[in-house]
């Protein structure tokens, strides 16, 4: 009985000791798109150079997604991930997270891990993007807005939906957090 006591309460400090190594943005747990696996973004992430999206599937900025998996593609072997998140706030976002999986998956052939739709903005804006927002001073305007967080878990920079991933300031911030 000793031992089991023993086992519970040194899991129990070991797992207060993870949680305070976290950085805050990751101390969340995340579905992924269309599935039932529940990803925590802290043991999965931790330490890696991440580049946050809210994307949507019918707009003018979708075709992004291609550049991204491009982005992804190129530098994930160096710590980069991209992390997209289906959003409807700006209403162009299908109802069926199987339509926006098929979307991402076979018209872009996007391999980066995709999360549940979320809200991004406003009072209802998940607790992960309203620390994003806060810690980059900007919230989402539209969708394919990017937060760059470098290993350590702090925001970078943020980066409107105008700026393709393949935008020089944006790789060349990538770079510099790799680097770190």
């Amino acid at each position: 009985m000793k031992k089991i006591i023993t086992l519970a309460l040194t899991l129990s400090l070991s797992q207060i000791a993870m949680a305070a190594e976290c950085p805050d943005l990751l101390k969340y747990a995340k579905r992924k798109l269309n599935s039932q696996e529940v990803v925590n973004m802290c043991e999965e992430y931790k330490g890696k150079t991440i580049l946050f999206v809210n994307t949507a599937s019918k707009c003018g900025f979708t075709p992004q997604f291609e550049g991204l998996e491009k982005l992804y593609g190129e530098y994930k072997e160096q710590g980069l991930v991209v992390l997209g998140f289906p959003s409807n706030d700006f209403n162009q976002e299908f109802g069926d997270e199987g339509k926006t999986a098929e979307l991402c998956e076979l018209t872009y052939g996007v391999k980066f891990p995709m999360f549940e739709t979320i809200s991004v903005k406003g009072e209802d804006a998940d607790p992960l993007y309203a620390k994003l927002a806060k810690a980059a001073g900007a919230e989402p305007k539209w969708n394919f807005y990017k937060y760059l967080v470098d290993k350590n878990g702090d925001v970078v920079d943020s980066y409107n939906s105008f700026t393709k991933p393949n935008d020089e300031d944006l790789v060349s911030d990538i770079k510099a957090a790799l680097a770190l």
